[in-house]
């Protein structure tokens, strides 16, 4: 018997082999929720699973090497939630329109943060991109609804402060209907 074989009859080793099992199935299960993943894989013959777990680890690895975790923190905070921002501007409902413009605005205001002080940023945290990711995930993920917190707690009351807020009169709320009417309006002419 070889050693390859003695290490793959091991109890360890196969009790870890049916915990990864369990995990990749799970994960599976999460992602076949996903229409995109699910013609992704009917397309390519590539498993979603495989797809997504390879996506992050490029992800991580890029966030290592430093020159690319500038570009990659910012893909990741524009390209899912700018597909995402379509699809919600073609969809009947209103409340993935409310998610999406809170989003734009908190992720805009950040970047207009980011852009005054980076290099201080920089110089004193390290891993800057790597917990800006994990902070834009946590804005963009509807399971947790980051932007709706920063911007209720946070730019709500200083905006409501700012003189320009206090010009515009109550009744000239914009609502997302309204707005969609203003958008195909602007289109038709």
């Amino acid at each position: 018997m070889s050693a390859t074989q003695k290490v793959q009859q091991h109890p360890a080793f196969i009790q870890a082999q049916n915990k990864a099992n369990y995990y990749i199935q799970q994960l599976d299960k999460e992602l076949t929720k996903y229409p995109v993943l699910n013609t992704f894989e009917q397309r390519t013959q590539i498993p979603k699973t495989y797809f997504v777990s390879c996506t992050v680890f490029l992800l991580t690895l890029f966030h290592f090497v430093n020159p690319l975790a500038a570009p990659v923190s910012n893909l990741v905070g524009w390209a899912l939630p700018s597909y995402l921002s379509f699809r919600a501007l073609e969809s009947p409902g209103h409340q993935d329109d409310v998610q999406w413009l809170t989003y734009w605005v908190v992720f805009g205001f950040f970047n207009f943060l980011e852009s005054i002080a980076l290099r201080m940023v920089l110089y004193y945290f390290p891993w800057y991109f790597a917990f800006k990711t994990v902070f834009i995930l946590w804005l963009q993920l509807p399971t947790f609804r980051g932007a709706q917190t920063i911007y209720t707690v946070v730019l709500k009351p200083v905006v409501s402060n700012l003189a320009i807020s206090r010009a515009v009169a109550p009744t000239d709320t914009v609502t997302s209907e309204g707005l969609r009417d203003r958008v195909a309006s602007a289109n038709s002419e």
